[in-house]
């Protein structure tokens, strides 16, 4: 089966059906595909007969597949066993770091904490001996689901024929240019990777300091920005030569929380992985690169929403006046007063507090639609009381039991009313529980099902960072719960929103990642929604 033949509707493997042509380009073709028995959207590659490279791309991906960190694209399946090779990886939809740009410079906090997540998932790859030499803006995702999520390790490479002797290097620099670019809106680096405008640079003809650019980046980043790109550092310090180096760096530089929920937007979603196309470097004696495939124009499947607000707008959006009723019939004044509050929450938060500013570029508010009856019918979402709290933990398969008692002695702590009380773990030699557990929790019993709007965790600074998954159920067994959320913890109070109502009796909240202390910290939870 040739590729060139392929259309959709095929279905490899007897499980994947291919549904859009994403992006097709010298010997590769990229789809959007369901997998149909996990019932679950995904993107395969496909490769034409004549392409040079299939057994390294299959083989780099199933070294990617090894990749835990959630920050990471997942590659679900490899083969080229067949006459047909794919790779099948996770379909993400968010919105990249140079759509982002495109608008306005990130504000320093949001820019440290997005790179700081980006540097710390390199280099869990790093670690696993793998590295992505490719990267630039187009590669860092803020997904609609409220995470940090990095495209193409280890195959973008081998697809591209790209290698470095030294790849640590390569990627510090390429996610210091990230760095530079997200606080200053300009791109300090080749023109083919991103469609930002060129860092301007001085008589000497090297690039200008971020600080230099953009008014506001304190001095702490803009030394940490030089020491990643390879520029002379203020303060004399040497270069930063690995990601792990990077993210150190990156802690002691005041960083703000992401956002979970940005607010509703107006327009077709944000672009879905793949991301867009760019030529590879010509290197002598290799065959041509394959350039890469362009973003998707087909609008998503996904929440219609975006990864972060404009970044300046002159004030909290304003919701636009709800229409009257067909008939003459007016909306009563309570209704509208309900209406127009939750909207302004909503978007007020996502679009201003949460980013620090709004629109000056002229980009869509949202809009508040009509209230209707049924809507108005279900009261607003209130805490909800939780009977009972109970800590659990998982062990690593041949590891023996390995109890963490401080999860058991500390489990009360996590909703007892007071932030400063923390539902903790034991520390552990590094983020993976020293490979002693695979992950742990604590169950949320509400006494009998409920209806769930939101899930609120206030979290401490050496808390941040954490890989976490919620998922709810009329059991508390992990395996028959539905997961409605994971992310990365940040430091103070997040959301985990579903997007739609969910019930069930129990809450799950389970880590399967430390943050960078070592030590899973929550300071109190709580359960938003309605008593059925």
């Amino acid at each position: 089966m040739s590729t060139s033949i392929i259309e959709p509707g095929t279905r490899l493997s007897g499980r994947y059906r291919l549904e859009e042509r994403v992006s097709q380009s010298g010997g590769s073709t990229l789809w959007k595909a369901t997998d149909e028995i996990l019932a679950r959207a995904v993107a395969v590659r496909t490769f034409d007969p004549g392409f040079p490279r299939v057994s390294e791309v299959v083989t780099a991906a199933r070294a990617a597949s090894r990749l835990t960190d959630p920050r990471l694209t997942q590659v679900f399946d490899a083969d080229d066993s067949g006459e047909q090779a794919y790779v099948v990886s996770e379909w993400a939809a968010g919105e990249s770091l140079e759509g982002m740009l495109k608008r306005a410079p990130l504000e320093p906090g949001r820019a440290a904490t997005l790179l700081y997540e980006a540097a710390e998932a390199i280099a869990a790859a790093h670690a696993a001996g793998l590295s992505h030499l490719r990267l630039c803006p187009r590669d860092l995702l803020w997904t609609t689901g409220g995470t940090v999520k990095l495209l193409g390790v280890a195959v973008d490479a081998v697809l591209a024929d790209v290698r470095s002797e030294n790849p640590a290097l390569e990627d510090t620099r390429a996610l210091g240019r990230m760095l530079y670019a997200a606080v200053t809106a300009h791109w300090p680096g080749d023109p083919a990777d991103c469609d930002l405008p060129p860092a301007p640079k001085g008589e000497d003809g090297a690039y200008r300091a971020a600080r230099q650019v953009q008014a506001g980046v304190s001095m702490l980043l803009d030394g940490i920005i030089c020491r990643a790109v390879g520029l002379p550092a203020p303060d004399g310090r040497p270069p930063l030569t690995t990601p792990a180096e990077l993210a150190a760096a990156l802690k002691s530089v005041p960083r703000t929380p992401l956002p979970l929920f940005a607010g509703p937007t107006v327009g077709p979603p944000p672009a879905v992985v793949p991301r867009p196309s760019r030529p590879a470097p010509a290197t002598a004696g290799r065959p041509p690169a394959e350039p890469r495939p362009p973003a998707a124009s087909q609008p998503s499947p996904q929440p219609r929403q975006q990864g972060f607000p404009p970044a300046a707008a002159a004030g909290p959006t304003r919701p636009t006046t709800a229409p009257a009723p067909q008939g003459g019939q007016q909306l009563s004044r309570p209704l509208l007063a309900v209406a127009a509050a939750a909207v302004t929450v909503i978007v007020g938060i996502g679009a201003w507090a949460l980013f620090g500013g709004g629109n000056k570029d002229g980009a869509p508010q949202a809009q508040q639609k009509t209230p209707t009856a049924s809507a108005s019918a279900r009261p607003a979402a209130k805490k909800l009381p939780i009977e009972k709290v109970t800590s659990r933990y998982e062990n690593r398969p041949g590891q023996g039991d390995h109890p963490d008692s401080s999860i058991v002695r500390t489990v009360r702590a996590i909703n007892d009313g007071k932030e400063r009380t923390v539902w903790h773990s034991q520390s552990y030699a590094d983020p993976e529980f020293g490979n002693y557990l695979t992950g742990l929790g604590v169950v949320l019993d509400m006494g009998s099902s409920v209806s769930i709007d939101r899930i609120e965790l206030t979290v401490p600074p050496a808390g941040a960072g954490a890989a976490l998954e919620v998922s709810v159920g009329d059991s508390n067994v992990r395996e028959s719960m539905q997961k409605i959320g994971d992310r990365s913890t940040s430091a103070g109070t997040f959301q985990i929103t579903p997007g739609k109502t969910v019930r069930g009796r129990y809450v799950l909240l389970w880590f399967t990642r430390l943050p960078p202390s070592n030590k899973v910290q929550v300071g109190e939870v709580a359960v938003y929604g309605w008593a059925n």
